[in-house]
């Protein structure tokens, strides 16, 4: 991340997150360190995976104390391995011990979400699909999972409900139908935004089609519908592929013709990826 997403996006967040940690204050730390003392913490990889989060690993230590160092071995989008040494973090001994777990919160997470990514997308490669994430983050989270997502080779779909149309089953219900829907989703929106429209059946698909949807969703359909799906559309829309799209059922949506899959698995069941800090000393 640039350092004015971190600045204006990323810091409220991670001071929000260090508030939940220290309420009053640190008093595990406080009672056997009454006072500043230099020291050296390492920070150790306990498993192989792809690195995520290492800024905002950074980050959670500067905030705390802006003279805290972190000297990095490796990047976010590294496949390191078990025993790695990836950074050493250098200052006072009484951030390093306050800040520790809230830092590897947020790199264990992101590190976990790139590397579960990177399986998945590797099962697309040599295909014509492209893998989406989801809004199916944790709260307070999507700014740093979305951006493992991409560090771990998927791509974002959109942010958040502010960023494009993707009109679902309960919209159609509110406006009578996914025709309605279309025709005032076009009116109502600048014609720079997208008309994304959800669909269940074949004959809903070729309704969102004659409507003139820029992109048109199947949502929970086998390969087999999908493929007779792509061929009503003919080229008239954009098709995404969704619904429990997992990196152990994804191989079964390659040869089904659609541009892109969307995955919520790779937000909110990737595990985390094991990584500690260890050997604190003072020097």
């Amino acid at each position: 991340m640039d350092l004015i997403t971190l600045k204006m996006n990323a810091d409220p967040l991670i001071l929000s997150a260090l508030r939940e940690d220290i309420t009053s204050e640190d008093v595990s730390t406080n009672a056997v360190m009454r006072g500043p003392q230099l020291g050296e913490v390492q920070l150790i990889c306990k498993q192989d995976g792809v690195l995520c989060g290492m800024e905002i690993f950074e980050r959670t230590f500067i905030l705390l104390d802006e003279t805290t160092k972190v000297e990095m071995y490796a990047k976010d989008g590294d496949e390191v391995k078990n025993g790695q040494l990836i950074a050493t973090v250098t200052g006072d001994i009484r951030v390093l011990l306050s800040g520790e777990r809230t830092a590897l919160n947020y790199l264990q997470r992101m590190s976990g979400i790139a590397t579960y990514t990177r399986e998945t997308a590797k099962l697309l490669e040599g295909t014509k699909t492209t893998l989406l994430d989801t809004r199916k983050t944790t709260p307070n989270m999507r700014i740093f999972e979305k951006y493992a997502v991409r560090v771990g080779g998927g791509c974002n779909h959109r942010y958040n409900l502010s960023d494009g149309i993707l009109l679902k089953d309960n919209h159609i219900g509110a406006a009578g139908s996914i025709t309605k829907a279309i025709e005032m989703a076009k009116e109502y929106a600048p014609f720079v935004r997208k008309i994304e429209i959800e669909t269940e059946t074949l004959e809903q698909v070729k309704e969102a089609a004659d409507a003139g949807a820029d992109i048109i969703m199947l949502d929970n359909m086998d390969a087999q519908t999908m493929k007779k799906a792509v061929e009503i559309i003919a080229g008239r829309a954009q098709t995404e592929c969704s619904g429990n799209v997992t990196k152990e059922n994804i191989k079964n949506i390659t040869d089904a013709g659609v541009d892109f899959v969307s995955s919520g698995a790779l937000t909110h069941s990737a595990p985390i990826m094991d990584l500690s800090l260890k050997n604190l000393h003072a020097i």
